[in-house]
């Protein structure tokens, strides 16, 4: 053979592999990519093992003040154990053997034992690898011991109406409510993650460029020890006064995130399944709509003065009452301060008759038009599910009387963190923040990103506004209990709400029953927390301010030492 015949064949040889290699890479595109689900159905029952199951999941995580975090939902493994009845020979030796390892209840196991026909009957669940192997020692072969996997919220009850659960829906398993049911695209495992062979490792780049999810953890704002503290309070104080629910949020007014969220009655995220009323699923923060009251004055206070047509020392006549279409508008105590009330006087005794007079200064249109731009009867774009909105439908009459009464809170109705973001605006200096629970997403593929929220408006109001409504509000805080709630070196900028309860009917409001509210931010020319905290029908007591600033003061102590917050007075 010559040189030459010899690279001939080289050259025939060198053609024929690259044309059954280009053959092989044609055809592993089309059973990895094109017809990957066929095939890879078809794998997993001859020679792929699969790699997780529909519980695999990623995890939620509590954010740590020092950086780090907590789960807060997570992915658990253990065993179960069950029995093939009709391979049962003794039923007695077989649950005096397995008893003594696990509890048993005997009349349920008989029942199972009895059902003859059944080759398959569950008896014990989410045991430990311990307690599996011991029974794997007894070699009964009527017993099987399966692996499992199951979602397990480490807090309980903690954050429940935030973090949501993991349930069957019709034949699917997805989150139900919470940041379970918001981010569960990116929580849920893809069915392509389900399958790990050689093919699979050669194309993932391939295959992650058509792919158009990711899927991964999520770190939430709320910091643990924070929401844990939240918490106790709110729990003490809906027991103390046998209130029909409770609310409370601790949040960023500049950025949005939010600390801490929580509202009662709440559920063990672990036990979902039995609560009979699916009405304490429900996350009052965004599917309620409540009128909070004379919470809201310093927002109408805020826009005279941002139109220049009051100041904190503009004074009026006060009587008591004020006479409105026909309609009388009475103080709280129905008692008249006189003429010369300021209107640092209408904020610091949250006279009704002063916010009808700020009102009328304003005009209607102004009016409407500021508590739009606050964002009532808008979302806010908070990420949690089914969020509604608040009612401002009574600025939409020519009536005096809605304005009047609006004024002061009746007839205009928010969602609890409709009401914050508002609040919020007052700190921040006019921003309409959005407030959000995800700081950060981390994905399997090892890339992670950053959440940060611009505001949807902006200068809401002036910042000389902004000043001002502050100062005023601090001299309300510093008021309170003849000033022995006053915090000495550090100022606070707050108010409280006493709104009456509107009938089902929507024909006048109950004469006993009242929704009680407050917030308070700090420092409050550099505010670095707003807290705002709700409660509806408590019984035996009248004004938010004895009910709601006890506990204010005590989550603020708390805030100041946990973060070391700096005094600013």
């Amino acid at each position: 053979m010559n040189i030459k015949s010899f690279r001939t064949r080289i050259k025939i040889i060198s053609v024929f592999i690259f044309l059954g290699a280009s053959i092989l890479v044609v055809r592993l595109f089309f059973v990895q990519i094109i017809h990957n689900n066929f095939y890879s159905e078809k794998a997993d029952k001859q020679y792929i093992t699969p790699a997780s199951d529909i519980f695999d999941r990623g995890v939620i995580f509590f954010s740590q003040k020092d950086g780090s975090m907590g789960s807060a939902a997570t992915v658990m493994t253990g065993y179960k154990i069950a029995i093939s009845p009709k391979n049962i020979i003794d039923p007695e030796v077989l649950y005096n053997s397995l008893s003594k390892i696990i509890e048993l209840d005997y009349d349920n196991f008989m029942v199972k034992v009895s059902k003859k026909n059944d080759p398959y009957e569950e008896i014990a669940n989410r045991l430990t690898k311990e307690t599996a192997d011991q029974i794997a020692a007894l070699h009964f072969p009527e017993v099987s011991i399966f692996k499992e996997k199951w979602r397990f919220y480490p807090g309980g009850s903690l954050a429940s109406h935030t973090i949501g659960f993991l349930a069957f829906k019709e034949n699917d398993l997805m989150g139900q409510y919470g940041l379970e049911r918001f981010y569960n695209k990116t929580l849920a495992k893809q069915k392509d993650d389900f399958y790990v062979n050689f093919f699979a490792e050669v194309f993932s780049n391939l295959r992650d460029t058509f792919s158009e999810s990711k899927t991964g953890d999520i770190v939430a704002t709320i910091e643990q020890t924070t929401q844990q503290v939240l918490e106790s309070e709110l729990k003490n104080t809906m027991e103390k006064w046998n209130a029909d629910q409770i609310g409370g949020i601790i949040m960023d007014p500049i950025t949005g995130e939010i600390y801490a969220i929580s509202a009662m009655p709440d559920f063990n995220l672990n036990e979902f399944g039995k609560i009979s009323d699916v009405k304490y699923y429900r996350n009052p923060f965004v599917e309620d709509v409540i009128e909070f009251g004379s919470v809201i004055k310093p927002l109408v206070v805020a826009g005279a003065l941002d139109q220049g047509v009051l100041t904190p020392e503009t004074t009026y006549t006060d009587n008591g009452f004020v006479v409105v279409d026909k309609k009388t508008i009475n103080n709280f105590d129905k008692k008249g301060r006189g003429p010369n009330t300021t209107m640092q006087t209408v904020l610091d005794q949250s006279l009704n008759t002063g916010m009808v007079f700020v009102q009328s200064k304003m005009g209607h249109d102004t009016f409407r038009s500021y508590m739009k731009n606050y964002g009532i009867g808008e979302k806010t774009g908070i990420d949690l599910p089914n969020e509604t909105s608040g009612l401002i439908k009574n600025l939409e009459s020519p009536r005096n009387i809605e304005y009047a009464n609006a004024a002061f809170g009746q007839g205009i109705s928010m969602t609890p963190i409709e009401a914050v973001r508002a609040f919020s605006s007052l700190a921040n200096g006019g921003n309409l923040i959005v407030p959000h629970l995800v700081k950060e997403i981390k994905y399997e593929d090892g890339t992670s990103k950053k959440i940060f929220l611009e505001p949807t408006r902006t200068g809401l109001i002036k910042k000389e506004t902004g000043d001002t409504i502050t100062r005023m509000l601090i001299h309300v805080f510093d008021s309170y209990g003849e000033g022995s709630y006053k915090f000495d070196h550090y100022s606070i900028a707050s108010k409280t709400g006493t709104a009456q309860v509107p009938m089902e009917n929507g024909k006048g409001y109950y004469d006993d029953r009242h929704n009680h509210s407050f917030f308070g931010y700090f420092p409050a020319y550099d505010p670095k927390f707003i807290v705002f905290l709700y409660m509806k029908n408590p019984k035996q007591v009248n004004y938010a301010s004895q009910t709601l600033i006890p506990p204010f003061v005590n989550i603020t102590k708390f805030l100041i030492n946990y973060y070391s917050i700096a005094p600013d007075r």
